[in-house]
């Protein structure tokens, strides 16, 4: 199972659902939290701010970013809940869970999967930098971009509501 929410649902959601371990993802103005419950080991901590496109003066998603995304998610076990969170749980979460579909079903259309994400979660926007990024180093020719750029901006909301999705 893989957990999708905002900072403030993440403990919530972590007592709620046993996970195990987390992706955190957060600009560099908001410290990273320690949970209740997850191993410092089994809890992936990446810096970079919420934009999509090269910003003078914030941190993009970059190589390095995406390399320890999708190493944490293929050395993720499953036998207990994966979280992960954002801020808001709406754009870098977002698409950290799809690049978890994609590496976890190498052989799903990218199309379907991100449909199945926006099903999940009406405020999805995955971040198109790190989808990029994951792209590039999958090898996935621009599929998984084009996928995200298909379902388009998610439904308005500050925050997102969690969400689950299966691995």
């Amino acid at each position: 199972m893989i957990i999708v929410c905002g900072l403030n649902h993440a403990q919530t959601q972590i007592d709620l659902h046993g996970a195990k371990q987390v992706i955190s993802i957060l600009g560099p103005e908001t410290p990273h939290r320690d949970f209740v419950g997850v191993d410092r080991a089994q809890h992936l901590r990446l810096t970079f701010n919420d934009i999509n496109t090269e910003t003078q003066g914030l941190i993009p998603a970059s190589s390095s970013d995406a390399a320890k995304l999708v190493a944490f998610i293929r050395n993720w076990d499953q036998k207990a809940p994966l979280l992960i969170h954002c801020w808001a749980g709406i754009s870098r979460s977002t698409a950290s869970a799809f690049t978890a579909l994609c590496v976890l079903r190498p052989k799903s259309d990218e199309m379907a999967l991100a449909q199945e994400l926006r099903a999940s979660s009406p405020s999805a926007t995955p971040n198109r930098m790190i989808t990029y990024q994951v792209d590039q180093l999958l090898g996935r020719g621009g599929r998984m971009l084009e996928a995200v750029e298909s379902i388009g901006r998610g439904a308005n909301a500050y925050e997102g509501a969690p969400f689950i999705l299966k691995p």
